[in-house]
């Protein structure tokens, strides 16, 4: 079996995403921000997970979407992290990074689903 490129990569998000879960709760003592972005941030690769076993092409896609709409809201509460100092701009940048990386390979896989439809 051929490696899967958005599978090994939305997995390794979501091992980021717990550490960086840890860390806020343990050392910053925030704790609602924090589990929104661990419900989103582990998701994705669960949704990509999902996608996988898709019966069809259209489940396929449908799980596809929401792992891109779960980076987007991820993203959101970077953002909002960063703004309200829990994380630092290094480690934004570090972890936005990562997830814009993965927005993008699940826009192309959208993308190139649809096409073929």
């Amino acid at each position: 079996m051929k490696e899967n490129l958005i599978q090994k990569k939305s997995f390794a998000f979501s091992v980021r995403i717990v550490k960086l879960y840890k860390n806020l709760v343990e050392n910053k003592r925030e704790f609602v921000l924090s589990k929104q972005l661990l419900r989103s941030g582990t998701s994705i690769g669960a949704n990509i997970e999902e996608s996988i076993g898709g019966r069809s092409e259209k489940d396929f896609l449908f799980k596809v979407e929401i792992a891109y709409k779960e980076a987007r809201e991820t993203i959101y509460w970077l953002k909002l992290l960063k703004e309200t100092d829990y994380i630092s701009v290094e480690e934004f940048n570090e972890v936005h990074n990562l997830a814009d990386e993965v927005c993008r390979i699940l826009a192309k896989i959208i993308i190139t689903v649809k096409n073929k439809v």
